[in-house]
């Protein structure tokens, strides 16, 4: 079996070529199911790693796939990755980034489809929560985009993009300003020097009569 590292978070984005890292695969190995297990690292995020022979046709199909959705190429990125989908079915890096390039595209029941997928194979995947929760919050399932970022959180507390989403989703739709306040604060544990985000705090404070108006 070869060991297959599929996602490393916090420090880069949950878009691009770095979400995934990619399928190390074996020529003329045939593509089998895969398993997984999530590795906590605090100091650096997590890293998911799942256990599958792959054939190098869809090492090839995967890497190519994010070239081109970093270079902004959604729709031949989407084509690579239904290869490597195809040539890989047991693993749910390729079925994560066409979640990924879906919603890129403005296709948010595709991107749904997909990433449910993925967690069928892997359903404690962070990133696959965390997508499905903005998909969820976009499509107006405030409780579900709660669930899903929460469940993101469950794997990996640090996982600062989810605290991030969770603490928009109850400030702004579901107007849970004890949720909001304790996710913006933990957020900002992870990540001090966004001033954007203690903005928000204090005006969030503000109203809600926790501080007095300067």
């Amino acid at each position: 079996m070869t060991s297959l590292p599929t996602a490393r978070t916090g420090l880069c984005s949950f878009l691009g070529a770095c979400l995934l890292a990619g399928l190390a695969g074996c020529a003329g190995t045939p593509t089998v199911e895969s398993s997984a297990r999530i590795e906590v690292e605090e100091a650096v995020g997590f890293t998911i790693t799942e256990e599958a022979r792959v054939g190098n046709d869809a090492r090839a199909s995967y890497d190519e796939a994010m070239a081109l959705l970093d270079a902004g190429r959604v729709d031949e990125g989407l084509v690579r990755l239904q290869e490597a989908a195809a040539q890989a079915p047991g693993l749910s890096a390729p079925h994560i980034g066409l979640g990924v390039a879906h919603h890129r595209a403005g296709d948010l029941a595709a991107a749904e489809a997909s990433l449910e997928t993925a967690l069928g194979l892997n359903p404690e995947h962070p990133i696959a929560l965390n997508e499905l929760g903005i998909i969820y919050r976009k499509t107006g399932r405030f409780a579900e985009a709660r669930s899903a970022y929460e469940a993101a959180l469950d794997v990996y507390p640090g996982y600062h993009y989810a605290r991030r989403n969770l603490a928009i989703l109850c400030d702004l739709y579901l107007a849970d300003t004890a949720c909001a306040l304790e996710n913006y604060h933990a957020y900002l544990a992870t990540v001090p020097g966004d001033d954007e985000v203690s903005m928000w705090i204090a005006d969030l404070e503000l109203r809600a009569g926790l501080q007095e108006a300067p």
